[in-house]
């Protein structure tokens, strides 16, 4: 009879650990519906308002799959924003004549030439050029461009192409790193 209950303890231990892990994560989704103003919840009445700092206002909750998807989608635009810069640098021309201001990085290219460059590669030119002016590396007249409407409209690449890459390269590292990381604590609760 003891060798039954030595062998239901060995049994036990697991089991014990994964129904505390369970537990704890059931008890965390408990308290998530609790605040949630859209949960079927009996607490619809008197839920307790939420405090968000203006730094997590409209952002998804840390280690979330969201915030996961949200890190990927920083990759993807900055890849297509660096790639948009590069092709300004390369096929645009320099906004002075070398000898007029031979220190000036900033390179311009007529919308309607980038246009046709760019759209052999992505259909989002314009949405890519209001995302890099966002950010500061080209400028150009108007809110919204429009092919045939504004092909003679300059957009000009206001930094040199090396720094433009090093901001989007730590900018894609950083956003790597943190999805990195929201997996490696993901796994955690596995």
């Amino acid at each position: 009879m003891s060798a039954c209950v030595n062998r239901r303890v060995f049994v036990d231990s697991p089991l014990k650990s994964k129904v505390a892990l369970f537990n704890q994560v059931a008890d965390k989704h408990v308290k998530g519906q609790a605040i949630n103003p859209f949960s079927n919840g009996q607490q619809a009445g008197n839920l307790p308002r939420p405090i968000i700092s203006k730094e997590e206002y409209g952002k998804p909750p840390k280690g979330s799959l969201s915030e996961t998807r949200a890190f990927k989608a920083t990759i993807q635009v900055s890849k297509e924003m660096l790639e948009l810069c590069e092709i300004i640098n390369q096929c645009g021309e320099p906004l002075y004549a070398p000898e007029e201001k031979a220190d000036d990085p900033r390179v311009v290219i007529s919308f309607g030439e980038l246009f046709g460059i760019y759209t052999a590669i992505s259909d989002k030119v314009v949405g890519v050029l209001l995302r890099a002016r966002k950010y500061k590396f080209v400028d150009f007249v108007g809110e919204c461009l429009f092919q045939r409407r504004d092909d003679h409209i300059p957009i000009i690449l206001i930094q040199p192409i090396k720094q433009i890459r090093a901001a989007l390269m730590e900018k894609i590292e950083t956003a790597r790193q943190s999805i990195m990381q929201n997996e490696e604590s993901n796994q955690s609760f596995q």
